[in-house]
């Protein structure tokens, strides 16, 4: 038997290090060959490292969340043969992850479960839990972390539920020792053992005290969005500028396409047609289609109009590109769009497919409120973000009628935009949007 050490690999454009967010293996597993080790993350995107041979993984090179140099070493593994370490030449030791254990594995029970990427190290550090003198039932029950998904119901029955609301206990912070996790009465018992006496009675009702604490690592794609919000905003001098925009004819025209087309072509969504709306009005503004070097002190505009969109994932917020919007139609935006926010939650994003927009749009859909003051996706120079639509009384030619009204939420760099160009630039939208045939008149 000899030891193969497997070392971060270099994955291309220049990349000297990466950070580890998931390890797919713990001490002593076997691994066949092409099966997934890790996951890293780069500037932009994830990339899983495979096991290129056949062997039983005895150390680990790191821990979820560490930076880790291309070149250095990422696991050990035991294989048949001689393997690739020589004996005489050992470098030291790869890390267990151990010592992850206290950072990553919160021990009071928790409302939100644990991020995927602290579930390895937290698994590698069980036999030495089991090792410890085994304490009582309830001793046992009331520490450990509830791993519930937001909003799952627990189990119990309908006595142990009355019994907790009696108690003013949350159930959703209760670990169930029955059957596929449903709640006992002894479970009950073992959590105001362990959060103390149940506290004062307000109405007939006692609520029990929490004092649990959660640390949550900022880690892998968290880590990367706090660094890039940080950089835009503390490298960018934003200003942002709010209209008012009545979309009572655009979303009848939606309507009316989606009504005549949607089965064939695809339903139309307001983002295909704010994109549009964007594409023509930046043939005026040019100042606006563009990203600021500010190291180098060059602003390049560009005639491609490669649009961001931002969607949320599980994992954070990332923009996609939908690359040259200028020469798509409203149909072939909507299907990118859709193809693009897929790919983002379901992980299979490229980098090139994150990267090189030249003005990005927001949106919380119907979540949308009044106004926002969005965060420009550096080095871009704009941001358009889109609120929700609230129909409200409105006069027209003196009378007063029900329209559909939005907001446009916008960010300029105004270093590089002045605040009469950025306020044209978003009339000029208007004007498309509460005039639609106005986006198809060349």
């Amino acid at each position: 038997m000899g030891i193969h050490v497997i070392k971060m690999p270099d994955i291309g454009e220049g990349i000297a290090e990466v950070e580890l967010v998931a390890w797919h293996v713990k001490v002593g597993d076997m691994v066949a060959e092409d099966q997934p080790l890790a996951d890293v993350m780069t500037d932009k995107a994830t990339v899983e490292i495979p096991a290129p041979v056949v062997g039983r993984v005895v150390a680990l090179g790191g821990e979820v969340g560490q930076v880790m140099a291309v070149g250095g070493e990422l696991i050990r593994l035991e294989v048949e043969g001689e393997g690739n370490l020589k004996p005489g030449a050992d470098a030291p030791p790869a890390k267990a992850p151990a010592a992850a254990a206290p950072a990553a594995a919160p021990q009071a029970p928790v409302e939100a479960p644990k991020p995927a990427a602290a579930v390895a190290p937290a698994a590698a550090v069980a036999p030495a839990k089991a090792a410890a003198p085994a304490p009582s039932k309830h001793a046992r029950q009331a520490p450990a972390a509830v791993a519930r998904q937001p909003g799952e119901k627990p189990l119990a029955s309908p006595a142990v539920r009355k019994r907790a609301w009696d108690l003013g206990i949350e159930l959703r912070y209760v670990h169930g020792s029955g059957p596929a996790g449903r709640i006992l009465h002894e479970d009950l018992d073992a959590y105001l053992q362990g959060q103390g006496a149940a506290g004062q009675a307000r109405g007939g009702v006692a609520y029990a005290e929490r004092n649990d604490e959660e640390n949550v690592p900022v880690i892998g794609l968290r880590r990367k969005i706090a660094q890039k919000m940080a950089e835009s905003k503390r490298r960018i001098p934003h200003f942002s500028y709010v209209e008012e925009i009545d979309v009572t004819e655009l979303e009848e025209l939606r309507a009316s396409l989606n009504q005549k087309w949607g089965a064939t072509r695809g339903k139309l969504t307001l983002l295909p047609l704010l994109a549009r709306a964007m594409v023509v009005a930046l043939r005026d503004f040019p100042q606006i289609n563009a990203r600021y070097d500010d190291e180098a002190g060059v602003v390049t505009r560009y005639g491609a109009v490669h649009i961001g969109i931002a969607t949320q994932s599980d994992g954070g917020l990332m923009v996609p590109v939908m690359r040259h919007a200028e020469a798509r139609d409203l149909w072939s935006m909507a299907a990118e769009i859709i193809r693009l926010a897929e790919a983002v939650r379901t992980g299979s994003a490229s980098r090139d497919e994150l990267s090189g927009s030249t003005i990005t749009i927001t949106s919380l859909g119907p979540l949308g409120g009044i106004v926002t003051t969005p965060v420009i996706n550096h080095p871009e120079v704009g941001i358009v973000g889109v609120n929700r639509i609230v129909e409200r009384p409105a006069i027209r030619n003196g009378a007063v009628v029900a329209r559909k009204l939005m907001n446009l939420s916008s960010s300029f760099d105004h270093r590089v935009v002045d605040g009469m160009d950025a306020a044209r630039f978003i009339q000029a939208v208007r004007a498309l949007l509460e005039q639609p045939a106005l986006l198809f008149v060349e």
